[in-house]
C-alpha cells in the first residue's frame, strides 16, 4: 500500500493564535513585526490586513502609510516554531507520525489512518474543521507524496485529495511555486514565460538541469514520487506506549475506567513478555476542546499487574475533567525495571517487606494523599539521635544492624529539636513543667536523665540530658537539657513524641 501523507497550511498561523488569545483584535487589522537589517519589517499579517493591501516583508512605516490605525504586535524568537509543535502534539490523536513543516505547515503520514473515519475525505474535512473551531484558518491536501500534498494545500483550488498514481494530472496546471523552487529559479522560469508546471515538465532533464539547476529536478521527483522524501518526526513514540481511539467521545469515569482497563492490559501484556514492570506510568486523555489532561502513578517496586496498577490510576480518575469528552487516550510507561519474583512461602506466616502485598498497599496509600512522602528507615552505628536513622534506599534494601532496644526511642522524631520553655526544681531534676508552642503542659511522671555525649569527631559541642516526661493528659514527650544546669548556654528542647 502506498503512503499517504496530509499537509496542513496555516496562512495567518501567528495571527490566528492571538485572536484566539484575545478575542477584542479578530475583526481588526493588525500584524506581526520584528526588526530586520536595521527597520522594523512585517513578518505576519491577519486576513484583514492582508485584504487591504499589506503583505509579508513591507516596512511598517508603509503599512501605516495604508492604514494608520493598524495594530502592532512584536514577533518573539521560536514562537511560531513552539506553536507549531503543539498543534502537531495535537494532531497525533490522527495520525501517529506529524512532523513541522517551515513556518506556517505541519505533515502528517495518515497511512492506513482515515478509514477509521470513514473514508479521506471525511477524514480530512474533521480535522479542518476542529482546526477552525480552535480558531485557526487552514487548508489541506491529501496525496502519496509530500510535495504535491505542499503544493495542493496551498495552491489546489477544487479537489483537495489525491488519488494514487495521479499527482502529475494535479500539478501540471499549478505554478511553478508549487515545486517548492528557490525564488530565483521560479523568477527565471517566469522571465522564460514558463509559467505553470505543464510547461517544462516534459522538458529533458538535461536542459532543466543546465538551465535552472538541479534542484528543479530533485522536487519535481519528489512531488511525483520518483524521488524519496524523508520526514522528521516531532513526537519519537515512546518504546512502551499504548494508544486508544474512541468512536464517541467519553465523559463519564466508568468509561475512562474501561480505557484505562484496556491501556494496562496491552501495556502489561507487552511488559510481561520483557520481564519488565512499570515504576513510573502516564495517561495523557485528548480533550475534544484541544486540551489534554495528565495523570500519572509511580510505584514502589516494579509490577505488571493490571489489577495493582489499575486501583492506582482509579485514585486520580477524579481530577480528570472530560468537559466535552475524550477522544484518544494515551499511556506510557515512563520508568520499567526488571521484575524480581520471589519465591513465595507455602505456609503460613509474615514475609515482611518481601511480601508483595506490603508494597502494594504503600502506593495505594499514597496515591491517596497528593504529596506525602511515605519512607522506610534503618538504623546507623550512632548515639546522636539525628545521625542513628537514615532513610532506605528502597524497600528491599538490607539492614546492616538491629534496631537498639535497650533505650526506649520516641516514634517520632522532630527534625530539628525545638526550644522549650522548662520549669525545673534543682539539678538533675525533671521538669515540673514545660510551655510549648504556647501550651502550657504539667509534668506527672518523668524518667530520666539519661546522658548522650556529643560525637567530639563529627562537631564539638554541649551534651545532652534526656527525660521521658508524661503530662497531665497522658501524652509523652522526649525533652532534653543540653549542657549541665546552671551554665548560661543551658537550654531545654523537646525532640520527639512517644504514642
Amino acid at each position: 500500500m502506498a503512503k499517504r501523507y496530509l499537509y496542513i497550511w496555516f496562512p495567518y498561523l501567528l495571527t490566528d493564535w492571538i485572536s484566539v488569545k484575545r478575542p477584542a483584535v479578530k475583526n481588526t487589522c493588525f500584524v506581526f513585526t520584528a526588526p530586520i537589517h536595521g527597520r522594523i519589517t512585517i513578518t505576519s499579517v491577519n486576513a484583514i490586513a492582508q485584504q487591504q493591501g499589506i503583505t509579508k516583508g513591507m516596512a511598517l512605516a508603509d503599512a501605516r502609510a495604508v492604514v494608520p490605525d493598524i495594530g502592532v504586535f512584536d514577533e518573539k524568537p521560536d514562537r511560531v516554531k513552539k506553536l507549531l509543535k503543539k498543534l502537531g502534539e495535537w494532531s497525533i490523536r490522527f495520525a501517529p507520525i506529524v512532523a513541522i513543516d517551515g513556518n506556517d505547515g505541519i505533515l502528517l503520514e495518515t497511512s492506513g489512518c482515515a478509514h477509521l473515519w470513514g473514508g479521506e475525505a471525511s477524514y480530512l474535512a474533521a480535522i479542518l474543521d476542529k482546526l477552525n473551531i480552535l480558531g485557526y484558518t487552514c487548508k489541506g491536501a491529501i496525496s502519496c507524496t509530500i510535495g504535491t500534498s505542499w503544493a495542493i494545500a496551498r495552491f489546489g483550488k477544487n479537489c483537495l485529495i489525491v488519488p494514487p498514481q495521479k499527482e502529475p494530472e494535479f500539478l501540471l496546471q499549478l505554478p511553478p511555486q508549487a515545486l517548492r523552487l528557490e525564488v530565483i529559479v521560479v523568477e527565471r522560469l517566469q522571465k522564460l514565460g514558463l509559467n505553470t508546471i505543464n510547461k517544462f515538465i516534459q522538458m529533458p532533464k538535461s536542459v532543466l538541469r543546465r538551465r535552472f539547476g538541479s534542484g528543479i529536478l530533485l522536487r519535481l521527483g519528489q512531488a511525483l514520487g520518483t524521488e524519496d522524501e524523508t520526514i522528521t518526526p516531532i513526537v519519537v513514540v515512546p518504546p512502551y506506549e499504548e494508544r486508544l481511539s474512541c468512536l464517541e467521545p467519553i465523559r463519564t469515569a466508568p468509561g475512562i475506567e474501561i480505557a484505562i482497563k484496556k491501556l494496562l492490559e496491552m501495556l502489561c501484556s507487552r511488559l510481561n513478555t520483557e520481564g519488565l514492570g512499570v515504576r513510573n506510568a502516564l495517561l495523557k486523555c485528548y480533550r475534544v476542546d484541544g486540551k489534554i489532561v495528565k495523570a500519572e502513578i509511580g510505584t514502589s517496586r516494579s509490577t505488571s499487574k493490571t489489577e495493582h496498577l489499575l486501583k492506582l490510576f482509579a485514585l486520580k480518575i477524579p481530577g480528570i475533567e472530560p468537559k466535552l469528552g475524550i477522544e484518544l487516550f494515551t499511556l506510557e510507561a515512563t520508568k520499567v525495571e526488571l521484575v524480581n519474583l520471589f519465591q513465595e512461602k507455602l505456609w503460613n506466616g509474615s514475609p515482611g517487606l518481601q511480601d508483595k502485598n506490603l508494597a502494594e498497599l504503600l502506593d495505594r496509600i499514597a496515591g491517596k494523599l497528593p504529596g506525602a512522602s511515605i519512607r522506610r528507615y534503618l538504623p546507623q552505628a550512632h548515639y546522636w539521635p539525628e545521625r542513628s536513622i537514615r532513610p532506605s534506599i528502597s524497600l528491599a534494601e538490607p539492614s546492616q544492624m538491629q534496631w537498639r532496644n535497650d533505650r526506649p526511642r520516641p516514634i517520632q522524631l522532630l527534625n530539628k529539636p525545638e526550644a522549650i520553655d522548662v520549669t525545673a526544681p534543682i539539678p538533675d531534676y525533671p521538669p515540673m513543667n514545660f510551655r510549648y508552642k504556647g501550651k502550657l503542659h504539667l509534668v506527672n511522671k518523668a524518667d530520666g536523665p539519661e546522658r548522650i555525649e556529643r560525637e567530639w569527631w563529627i562537631d564539638s559541642g554541649e551534651h545532652r540530658d534526656y527525660y521521658i516526661i508524661e503530662d497531665e493528659k497522658g501524652k509523652r514527650y522526649w525533652l532534653f537539657r543540653s549542657g549541665h544546669y546552671g551554665q548560661e548556654s543551658t537550654q531545654w528542647f523537646i525532640h520527639g513524641f512517644f504514642a
